[in-house]
């Protein structure tokens, strides 16, 4: 599909020697400098992921986790697991929490897991890089103690979020300037957190686990009642993972497997993959009604079936199957909404972005605290705001997906690559936490069935379900808005855009690379 060039809009990107598409131009440029620097796609993203976690803290940091996946041609896709557990402390157990009279963990202490974020930054660079921690982090230390101007979409929503970062005494000391939020164009500083990161990438990533740092955040949660402990951090570590993948109209969509819910993303578009789509108009209520069922019926999936892979009871082969897809597929009524499950809400606290460097090293990572400002418990002494990942945890006895002693909950970051003849065709994701493989959903099924481009794909306006109501952003038009309400769908509008997409494609025909990033936060794509 042509760009109108008379109507408001970004253009696809295009370079040929590297890539770089993330929410903030910040990272985008540490990440384009690294590349410049002599170094890869690994070490790249490494540096736009620290930066990231300095220049959108509400979004990321460096308490949260990681997953990424790595392309390389002429070998296997490689992928991390980089989610921590839940403390395995003296009386850590499901029934100790019922005990406490808790039926879901939401944001009690317990939300709180190891953070596994640079433990899968350390591991990239081992198995994929050129440079160390110390290079690698210097941008993201240089703004931390430097400091950096506060971008618009960052501004607007760290003041949402004052109230309860002052309620943390760590929060309200690093997060607030005089109680407050800090406005658009303001430059600040993170001391501490520049300390923190000075360390790790003097020490390498075991300092964050063994030593001071671990101990002060074992502390911080200690008194409020956590199970984590020093010796939960000690043992750490994350994990090698096969990527999973389903074909979608000639297309290899590669994810991670669980505990994260790109599974999700596979069984939807094995449903979608039932229907004509390209007959249907790309913003219509038709299509908006079909992928809205789809994805109902594939979050069904998740919520009954995800969980850490070692407390999985189904296999994931049979989850992807395309005749059980069909069988999903059968349950939609074009007409109407159909009575199913519903998932949880979805939003937009993470980061994720995509690096391809000059040899077509395709790297595809996502870094997150899980909610705003993850659980705003934040060590008075490193600057660390720590992750509330644990709230995914379910308290429904017998779920695979329980709270129970160092494990993984269900994740909801999903970083994904799309393969054809064997060679990496686009990196892609879309942060949004539930919303995610709606998202990826989205955006394959806008290019190979409506022939749009990375950028097309990632502007249109976005749905999904909330409970009992269907969720559409502003930018929808009233046609399909009418046409959802004769389907049966309670529509409402958004209150916040959704997600940020940053999608890289690669040309190999011609020798380019195509990148889009969303207008809906501050970033960009760089390329040179």
């Amino acid at each position: 599909m042509s760009r109108d060039f008379q109507l408001p809009g970004r253009s696809p990107v295009i370079a040929r020697d590297g890539m770089a598409a993330t929410s903030h131009p910040l990272a985008s440029l540490a990440a384009i400098d690294t590349l410049r620097a002599g170094g890869n796609a690994a070490d790249a993203a490494v540096a736009a992921v620290a930066t990231l976690c300095v220049v959108e803290p509400h979004m990321t940091g460096i308490g949260g986790d990681c997953f990424w996946l790595v392309s390389k041609p002429g070998q296997p896709l490689s992928g991390y697991n980089g989610s921590g557990r839940a403390g395995a402390g003296a009386g850590a157990s499901y029934e100790a929490l019922r005990a406490q009279g808790l039926t879901e963990i939401g944001n009690s202490i317990h939300c709180v897991t190891v953070p596994g974020a640079i433990d899968a930054w350390q591991a990239i660079l081992n198995a994929h890089g050129r440079f160390g921690l110390d290079r690698a982090l210097a941008p993201a230390i240089k703004y931390a103690e430097g400091g950096f101007p506060v971008a618009p979409r960052v501004a607007w929503d760290w003041r949402r979020y004052v109230d309860k970062l002052a309620a943390d005494p760590g929060a309200a000391k690093h997060y607030l300037f005089n109680g407050v939020a800090p406005r658009e164009g303001d430059v600040i500083r993170f001391p501490a957190l520049a300390a923190t990161l000075k360390t790790i990438a003097a020490k390498g990533a075991r300092a964050f686990y063994e030593g001071e740092i671990a101990a002060d955040i074992a502390a911080t949660v200690a008194t409020r009642g956590s199970f984590l402990r020093e010796e939960d951090f000690a043992r750490h570590h994350g994990d090698a993972a096969t990527p999973i993948s389903t074909n979608y109209r000639g297309l290899d969509i590669a994810e991670l497997p669980p505990n994260g819910q790109g599974l999700t993303a596979l069984v939807m578009l094995n449903i979608l993959e039932n229907f004509d789509l390209k007959s249907l108009d790309p913003t219509g209520a038709e299509r908006f009604h079909l992928v809205l069922e789809a994805a109902r019926l594939a979050f069904a999936v998740r919520d009954t079936h995800i969980a850490d892979a070692a407390h999985m009871r189904v296999a994931v082969a049979d989850l992807i199957d395309k005749g059980f897809a069909k069988t999903l597929a059968a349950k939609i009524d074009l007409k109407k909404r159909t009575r199913l499950p519903a998932a949880p809400s979805p939003g937009s606290n993470t980061v994720y972005f995509t690096v391809v460097d000059r040899d077509r090293m395709a790297v595809s990572f996502i870094n997150t605290l899980y909610s705003y400002f993850g659980s705003r418990i934040c060590t008075e002494k490193t600057g660390i705001l720590l992750t509330d990942r644990g709230a995914c945890f379910t308290m429904a006895e017998g779920h695979p997906n329980v709270f129970g002693p160092d494990k993984r909950p269900l994740h909801t970051i999903i970083p994904a690559l799309a393969m054809k003849n064997g060679r990496c065709d686009m990196s892609f994701g879309v942060m949004g936490a539930d919303y995610q493989p709606m998202g990826h959903a989205q955006i394959v099924t806008s290019m190979l069935d409506y022939g749009m481009d990375v950028q097309q794909a990632i502007d249109g306006p976005r749905f999904f379900f909330d409970g009992e109501q269907t969720v559409v952003e502003t930018g929808t038009s009233a046609a399909t808005v009418e046409g959802l309400k004769t389907r049966c769908h309670d529509v409402v509008f958004a209150a916040t855009p959704w997600g940020g997409a940053q999608t890289i494609k690669i040309d190999w025909d011609r020798g380019v690379l195509i990148a889009g990033s969303d207008p809906r936060k501050d970033g960009c794509a760089l390329g040179y």
